[in-house]
């Protein structure tokens, strides 16, 4: 059984508003709330009969959970199907990845991208590709809104994710760590030198990379349609192209 207050709590966490207060997400599925309970600390827990039996040995310690009927899952979700399992999980800190990481490693930045389900799709992406560190601008969509976890599949908490002014946290790096980013009037990525550590900006889904972080960049990249020149489509959406940037950097490896 699910009280009323605990349904407006969940409910209460599609606002960021409420997630920030309570340091709070939820989590839905049986596929993401599994993979969430690896990584997160999970203060309630509602499901079927069925799933609570067959997955029981997964709960933490003192963890409160609880059965529902369908209909009692169904008022509690904010899914329009809801699909056997729901949690609520404690937000994790996050931190700014060092210079010296930088020195080693790849990282994604993210300017001002605002779909939730980019967002969830890039940072699918990130751990596919072996990237640890995502560092958004503060305009971009929030990583632990309901659309955005739904759409990561369980891969957050696996990639440390935080949010910053992206033209004060670049201009504060050393300059030999390269700043890559994506651009319509870049050089070809397929024979353009990459290095095996650095930063790649990827830029809001209409406006591209905004003029402020731009002027941080020091490699400007293009991914070229085929055949060369064609007419048509003018960019690819923002997932697609992390995908093939993120493809390109691993290639040369």
């Amino acid at each position: 059984m699910i009280s009323k207050q605990q349904i407006k709590t969940i409910h209460s966490l599609r606002y960021k508003k409420f997630r920030d207060e309570s340091n709070l997400f939820l989590g839905e599925g049986p596929k993401v709330v599994e993979e969430l309970l690896h990584t997160f600390s999970c203060t309630y827990l509602a499901a079927t009969p069925s799933w609570l039996d067959a997955h029981s040995h997964m709960l933490p310690a003192g963890v409160s959970a609880a059965a529902l009927t369908a209909d009692e899952l169904r008022r509690a979700s904010l899914m329009d199907t809801p699909q056997q399992v729901l949690a609520l999980f404690r937000k994790q800190p996050s931190h700014i990845p060092t210079a010296d990481a930088l020195q080693s490693e790849l990282c994604l930045a993210l300017d001002t991208i605002q779909d939730p389900g980019n967002l969830g799709t890039i940072l699918r992406l990130a751990r596919w590709f072996g990237i640890n560190h995502i560092v958004c601008s503060n305009e971009t969509a929030d990583i632990y809104s309901p659309k955005t976890v739904q759409s990561t599949m369980g891969a957050l908490g696996k990639v440390n994710v935080v949010y910053a002014s992206l033209p004060q946290w670049l201009s504060t790096l050393p300059k030999d760590i390269p700043v890559y980013g994506t651009f319509l009037n870049g050089s070809n990525i397929y024979n353009t030198p990459l290095t095996a550590n650095g930063i790649i900006v990827m830029g809001n889904e209409g406006q591209g990379i905004s003029p402020q972080v731009a002027g941080c960049i020091s490699r400007r990249l293009y991914i070229p349609p085929y055949p060369p020149g064609q007419p048509g489509i003018e960019s690819l959406n923002v997932g697609i192209a992390t995908a093939i940037t993120c493809a390109e950097f691993r290639r040369r490896q």
